[in-house]
């Protein structure tokens, strides 16, 4: 994975009114920590952040103050709908070392024992690795083609690439295909001393009448 250049800015103020400031610029706040340095506050244009985002950039190239610092994404905070990006954490590594990251795990194929009461269950959608800056994995694929029942995949199981250690413990059941218990509806006793229906044939009250003067 190559890291990819973002140009900042300096973010003067803090506080509500300061950010609404910046958001009607076009910029997202953010702050880069780390390596016992200083926690400097930040501001990036939102277009090149939100498309760094949609292609999984992890490792970016931060231009501050006429310099460069590598730093990953550590943190996205989103609003509510989950849609606009609010605020970024970066967090600063050197290019030759191991951080830890959360990675999503991407299902691949359809098992054909789904359906006839078994559905498929995913636990884990998301697994913690160890790995060089530069080799952060984009997601994790899992190939569920031939998943059966009673044999789920664990942490264990998963195919990481070179230099990628799960920090998961390997008994963690990642997916499966469950069995779906469907109970039987409960048959409701009649009340005591209640009259139980009949099929007769339900009595018309105009043919009752007619009836009644063909008697007389």
């Amino acid at each position: 994975m190559e890291s990819v250049k973002l140009a900042t800015k300096p973010r003067p103020g803090s506080g509500t009114q300061a950010t609404r400031k910046l958001r009607k610029q076009g910029l997202i706040p953010a702050v880069v920590y780390g390596h016992k340095e200083a926690v400097v506050p930040l501001a990036l244009d939102r277009k090149e952040v939100e498309t760094a985002l949609r292609h999984n950039v992890r490792v970016v190239d931060l231009q501050l103050d006429g310099k460069s610092e590598t730093a990953v994404i550590q943190e996205v905070q989103y609003d509510h709908l989950g849609a606009d990006v609010l605020h970024v954490d970066f967090k600063r590594v050197s290019k030759d070392e191991r951080v830890t990251m959360s990675v999503r795990i991407e299902l691949k194929g359809v098992p054909a024992g789904l359906g006839g009461g078994h559905v498929l269950e995913q636990p884990l959608h998301q697994v913690h690795v160890e790995c060089p800056a530069l080799a952060i994995p984009d997601s994790i694929r899992v190939n569920i083609l031939d998943l059966k029942v009673g044999e789920p995949i664990h942490v264990r199981d998963l195919h990481l690439p070179d230099g990628v250690k799960a920090m998961d413990p390997p008994d963690l059941v990642v997916v499966q295909i469950a069995t779906v218990k469907v109970e039987a509806a409960p048959v409701v006793a009649p009340a005591e001393g209640a009259v139980a229906p009949t099929s007769a044939e339900p009595e018309i009250v105009g043919r009752r009448v007619k009836e009644e003067e063909a008697e007389e």
